[in-house]
């Protein structure tokens, strides 16, 4: 039987926006080298292997270079699938055993809310080449902190977040993951492509904050939308806005929405997905 594999665009109800991921049903095991050789195949920043087992499915991220240990988008594009093809029912809540534990999600409507842990943030020094790998200076930085997985940098006003241009090579030595950049939206503002809220097009939105995501380490120079970037930024604006609810806007080229509500020590991030593509490996 052959194998079947979906790519989908995730935090988005327009195709060709947000974050493309894969999603790939195992009908058997399969080792993971072979998944790593998929995921580099597919050349996306996140392909997602799915095995039912009981109880759920088990959930594994890679990227063309290496695996990962939590991924937001291709867990919203995996859910999607599951309704999608009929494999869960609309009132089902979808199981996902992952190496960041049980990640759960459901369906609102046209959205799909997940369960994911909190990873705020810890405040530090900025380390050798970050702020230089961004190209900011020190006097636009209002913070510096890091999770278990990520640099977490805000800076002063959203134009200069927008106009961040990366130098790779200095980033690829930062040792994390990757660096997250953002910064609060105080009026409301025309954001690069389409903002999609409420399954309305709505160019201006009133967002809480907006971010920017960078992978260099792992081959993911920038992510469009990146779901796990928003454990760390949830509860590091919910403590400055002093808010469990907002609305967050990724501002890649892409671009994508994200819907943020604290509960307790778990993040609930809402979004949208569209398939676009379905095919078999050979």
């Amino acid at each position: 039987m052959a194998t079947k594999i979906y790519q989908v665009d995730a935090f988005t109800n327009i195709a060709f926006k947000g974050n493309p991921a894969a999603v790939c049903l195992l009908d058997e095991p399969r080792n993971d080298a072979w998944m790593q050789s998929v995921a580099g195949e597919m050349n996306l920043s996140e392909t997602a292997f799915l095995s039912p087992q009981e109880d759920g499915y088990s959930l594994r991220w890679f990227t063309p270079l290496d695996e990962v240990d939590l991924c937001g988008h291709a867990t919203l594009a995996s859910a999607h699938v599951l309704w999608e093809l009929g494999l869960l029912g609309g009132r089902e809540t979808a199981r996902f055993f992952t190496k960041s534990g049980l990640l759960t999600a459901e369906k609102k409507d046209e959205w799909i809310e997940m369960n994911f842990p909190s990873e705020p943030p810890v405040a530090l020094d900025a380390p050798m080449y970050l702020l230089e790998g961004l190209g900011l200076d020190a006097g636009s930085v209002r913070y510096v902190g890091k999770n278990r997985m990520d640099y977490l940098v805000e800076v002063d006003r959203t134009e200069l977040l927008e106009a961040l241009q990366p130098n790779w090579s200095v980033l690829e030595r930062v040792a994390t993951r990757g660096i997250i950049v953002t910064s609060a939206v105080t009026e409301r503002i025309n954001l690069p492509g389409v903002c999609q809220v409420e399954s309305r097009v709505e160019p201006q939105a009133s967002f809480d904050f907006i971010s920017r995501a960078f992978f260099p380490k792992i081959g993911v120079p920038e992510d469009p939308v990146t779901g796990s970037a928003h454990s760390c930024l949830g509860p590091y604006w919910a403590a400055k806005f002093n808010k469990s609810e907002m609305l967050a806007y990724q501002a890649s080229k892409r671009g994508g929405v994200i819907r943020v509500a604290m509960q307790g020590e778990r993040v609930l991030l809402g979004g949208q997905a569209v398939t676009v593509l379905r095919g078999e490996l050979s």
